[in-house]
């Protein structure tokens, strides 16, 4: 699997071309078809643009991202191609416009290939609830690739494509980063723009890359960043400047760690491997310090509170009327019929745990109690930001799971995003950084999280604890 930067490289040698990259890749999703990666793959479209992208390179025309071959996370708009959010509610809906993100590659030169499969509107840790089945791990089949953005870390760590982007609301790029092996980057909220993202929770969701190398993720960072008129949430800032971040570190930075018994949920191997990374830190010429992030009993019901809360909100306009395939006849309650059965389970089940902790006698005990404990962990992180440059942890307690293992048990799969659902309720941004494997081949990922609109140092700082996790 090579990078953007590569294939750029021998790009611009000219022993490579566009278009051969896209057949390759194009190849590649035949192949390994039965991963599930995609929803919708538009090949016509992405030869055309590789002509294009080719007659740019020959002409020295080309742009920033010039050949990019890039899949969307099916939530994601982008004109010509479907708009599912792995759901049959939204089946044969085509948006009638492009996401910002989506805009802002596609004027710098990517190719975006096709959609990418995803938990049902992007609630998941295993892409097991997506209504056209779930992607599979590509390198044990038996095995999750992480959720929602499954499909977007496997069409990158499967070789079909350079990069993907997802959405990260609770840990969603960050944990199938992890399990499948790339780097996944969930930027400061508010660092991209959010319109064309189909909302779960308005206030937590983040448009973030996956890729096979940390250059790659600033250069797609630099390419979708910056604000946005059509996004009110989208902080007024200008884009990132990271990949030029990528060639400054300091070498003698403080970096915060958790106490041990807030890890104590960790599997031995993930355990070992976080204390050998550490050891390597410390070669690097970082001290480390043990640091305190309150509340950690309640991160979990807090991210579920608040996220369900406006998960109801949101999707009530999916009812047959607005939006959404309109299910049942003139004997049946359309609304209630559309929903019933566009929507699965775990939609479902969110959907009612968010329309009781809004509902009247309710509202105090639940969701505002909930709002103040987010308030008490973003108080946490700024704590630790003043005495730290970051914060290293592991992604994700264990490696990838197997395929139904945790499906009967919602509390189960939900505390698989333990160490990944603080960042966003802070709104901090947090990446997924390669960190070798555990002894049965599984990838394991270590976790960085800097200050809010510290992404710049962060990805610096990514490139840095890289070069010696992964030697």
């Amino acid at each position: 699997m090579r990078s953007y930067t590569a294939f750029r490289a021998e790009r611009e040698q000219h022993t490579t071309t566009c278009t051969q990259e896209v057949l390759a890749f194009l190849e590649v999703i035949k192949q390994q078809s039965h991963l599930n990666a995609f929803l919708h793959v538009d090949a016509a479209s992405a030869l055309q643009q590789a002509e294009e992208s080719d007659q740019r390179f020959n002409a020295g025309t080309q742009r920033v991202a010039e050949g990019m071959v890039v899949a969307l996370k099916d939530n994601i708009s982008f004109k010509g191609m479907p708009l599912t959010c792995g759901s049959k509610i939204l089946e044969g809906f085509e948006p009638v416009y492009d996401a910002t993100v989506a805009k802002r590659l596609r004027e710098a030169g990517a190719i975006i290939i096709g959609k990418a499969n995803c938990d049902e509107f992007a609630m998941g840790s295993s892409n097991e609830n997506s209504a056209y089945g779930p992607a599979l791990h590509p390198l044990d089949n038996s095995r999750v690739p992480g959720g929602s953005s499954g499909g977007s870390a496997v069409a990158v760590a499967a070789g079909m494509a350079h990069v993907s982007l997802g959405s990260d609301t609770g840990g969603s790029i960050r944990q199938p980063a992890a399990f499948c092996g790339v780097f996944g980057f969930k930027p400061s909220y508010g660092r991209i723009s959010r319109y064309g993202l189909v909302a779960f929770a308005s206030s937590l969701d983040q448009i973030g890359p996956f890729a096979h190398s940390i250059e790659d993720v600033a250069l797609v960072t630099d390419v979708i960043s910056g604000s946005d008129d059509a996004d009110s949430t989208c902080a007024q800032r200008p884009p990132t400047q990271s990949v030029s971040a990528l060639k400054h570190h300091d070498s003698s930075t403080t970096i915060g760690i958790l106490d041990d018994s807030l890890l104590e949920g960790c599997s031995a191997e993930v355990w070992n491997r976080y204390r050998q990374c550490l050891d390597l830190i410390h070669s690097l010429g970082h001290q480390t310090k043990v640091v305190r992030l309150p509340g950690r009993e309640a991160w979990i019901p807090t991210y579920y509170i608040l996220t369900s809360a406006e998960a109801s909100a949101n999707l009530a306009r999916f009812d047959g009327v607005r939006f959404g395939k309109r299910v049942g006849d003139a004997d049946e309650d359309i609304m209630i019929a559309t929903r019933s059965r566009g929507f699965g389970a775990e939609v479902q089940r969110r959907i009612m745990l968010g329309t009781f902790v809004l509902s009247s006698g309710y509202y105090d005990a639940y969701y505002k109690k909930g709002q103040q404990a987010r308030r008490l962990v973003a108080d946490g992180y700024d704590e630790i930001f003043s005495q730290c440059s970051a914060l290293f942890l592991p992604t994700t307690p264990t490696v990838a799971f197997r395929r139904g293992e945790k499906v009967s048990d919602p509390i189960a799969m939900y505390l698989n995003d333990l160490l990944t659902v603080s960042a966003p309720l802070a709104g901090i941004p947090a990446i997924s950084i390669p960190a070798g494997v555990d002894s049965q081949g599984l990838p394991i990922g270590m976790q960085l999280q800097t200050a809010r609109y510290a992404d710049e140092e962060l990805l610096s700082l990514s490139r840095q604890f890289h070069s010696v996790m992964s030697a």
